[in-house]
């Protein structure tokens, strides 16, 4: 489990197209520190397993059904990433609980500067806009963000400095895909009331 409050901007050192799948090699001097084989690491909100580790870089085998679903397929050499570590058991849970499994990818379609946060609106497939509230939670590329506003195909976020300077969505530009995963208790409670109303 994930808290969406990113370590660290890692960059991408290697891809290897392995036919079905990829193995990404990454640098993160941050979240390497102690990591052994068969840890978890969030990229871009997507929970990747170590493969091995070196140093302050990491790899990681990407499967099919991850590269389809998210937007790692687009990364190449010297691509930034945003990268966390699973919480810790007893850590301050500082974002919400992000599980680091992609639900689809939305685009950025607008930012609008402020002179000390920047309004950043993205795309929202028709299938999620269910599950997105406002001033509720979504994680994009692993952020735990609080939605502004939400429309039928799109919502906008807020960003501070410290977000803007420290995570992708500080270059991200208009066009660009991001990874999106909704509050996974959303997801529960439809597929609860759901089985309700099957019974009754």
């Amino acid at each position: 489990m994930f808290t969406g409050i990113v370590e660290e901007l890692g960059e991408v050192t290697a891809v290897e197209n392995l036919g079905d799948s990829s193995r990404f090699r990454l640098r993160g001097p941050v979240v390497t520190e102690g990591a052994q084989h068969g840890d978890s690491i969030a990229v871009n909100g997507v929970c990747l397993t170590v493969v091995e580790h070196d140093g302050d870089e990491f790899t990681a085998d990407v499967m099919a059904e991850t590269l389809n679903r998210s937007s790692l397929g687009a990364l190449a050499v010297g691509s930034r990433v945003n990268l966390e570590r699973p919480t810790a058991v007893g850590a301050r849970l500082g974002g919400h609980i992000v599980q680091g499994h992609v639900d689809g990818t939305g685009t950025v379609l607008e930012r609008r500067p402020s002179e000390n946060w920047e309004l950043v609106t993205v795309s929202l497939p028709a299938e999620l806009a269910r599950y997105v509230v406002e001033k509720g939670s979504i994680t994009v590329d692993g952020i735990s963000l609080t939605v502004v506003e939400v429309g039928a195909d799109r919502f906008t976020v807020s960003l501070i400095p410290t977000t803007l300077a420290l995570t992708t969505l500080g270059i991200k530009q208009p066009g660009d895909p991001v990874n999106l995963e909704v509050d996974v208790i959303a997801k529960y409670v439809e597929r609860l009331l759901a089985g309700q109303g099957a019974s009754e």
